[in-house]
């Protein structure tokens, strides 16, 4: 196998992206170019900030682009080196084909799922909900059509139940974060290879498909009396946006934190709309 870098652009926007830059740099595997989502308005002051991709990109000195659409200017753009191949870790716009198959080896994509389980926009928070305590990461070869592409390189993940010291089920937001960097590893070890044409790419069994949605605050609406483990698990997947709540005496409560003792759902740590977090009692 050569020892050449691989030549790549990284395509990516939010804090779980850098996740993955991180891993591909323990490796010593810099993209050369590195696409992200243009800056936007931040907090209260409306702040126009970069996305964390482009910070980190800044701090890395590796030249950035934030185009507002993919048209052609930008695929010409691209077309101007001679790329092995392109890596897409959670970026804002699907790629159309003209993108995908610039590069000599095509497009990568780390999906923190055991595809084809848990295509779409929350695998992670989704295998929360469905107490799926074996999961993993997956790097696919990008395709049109959203996580159906075939597979490069799978790492399976079984967390065991939780003993008091952090195992299942996880927070939702610590959980992305593990994945995410399990996804760079694997992606870390499957570059070369992939690159130098060592790695066969499987096509997924559509028919054991299952899909994921983009979760709204009334999926994160808790019922403190009802099943406490399902209860449990939207208290633990939902702790970031959108984020477990209750209404109690017409307040919005989000919980933080809570527990299942004697068979029964014990609420410990919340939010009251107005105030700052607290014990429950």
């Amino acid at each position: 196998m050569s020892t050449k870098k691989p030549l790549f652009v990284f395509f990516g926007t939010p804090e779980l992206s850098v996740c993955v830059l991180d891993a591909l740099e323990v490796r010593g595997q810099l993209p050369a170019l590195i696409v992200t989502a243009p800056p936007k308005p931040q907090g209260r002051g409306l702040t126009i900030t970069p996305t964390p991709v482009a910070l980190w990109a800044a701090e890395h000195t590796i030249d950035v682009v934030t185009p507002e659409r993919l048209d052609d200017a930008f695929v010409q753009m691209l077309g101007n080196s001679d790329w092995d191949v392109f890596v897409v870790a959670m970026y804002a716009k699907l790629l159309p084909q003209s993108v995908l198959t610039l590069p000599r080896r095509g497009t990568l994509n780390v999906h923190p799922s055991l595809l084809p389980k848990f295509r779409g926009p929350s695998p992670v928070l989704s295998a929360i909900l469905a107490d799926e305590r074996i999961g993993g990461v997956t790097i696919m070869q990008l395709t049109e059509k959203m996580d159906a592409g075939p597979i490069v390189a799978q790492a399976r993940i079984e967390i065991d139940e939780d003993t008091g010291d952090g195992g299942w089920p996880p927070k939702g937001s610590e959980f992305e974060k593990f994945l995410a960097t399990e996804g760079g590893n694997l992606l870390a070890e499957t570059l070369e290879p992939w690159i130098a044409g060592d790695v066969p790419a499987e096509p997924q069994d559509e028919a054991a498909a299952t899909y994921t949605k983009k979760f709204s605050p009334e999926d994160a609406l808790i019922d403190p009396s009802g099943d406490p483990r399902e209860e449990l698990l939207k208290i633990r997947a939902f702790d970031k946006s959108p984020r477990a709540h209750f209404f109690h005496n017409g307040k919005r409560i989000i919980v933080t934190d809570a527990a299942i003792v004697d068979s029964k759902l014990k609420i410990l740590r919340v939010i009251p709309e107005g105030k700052q977090e607290t014990d429950w009692k």
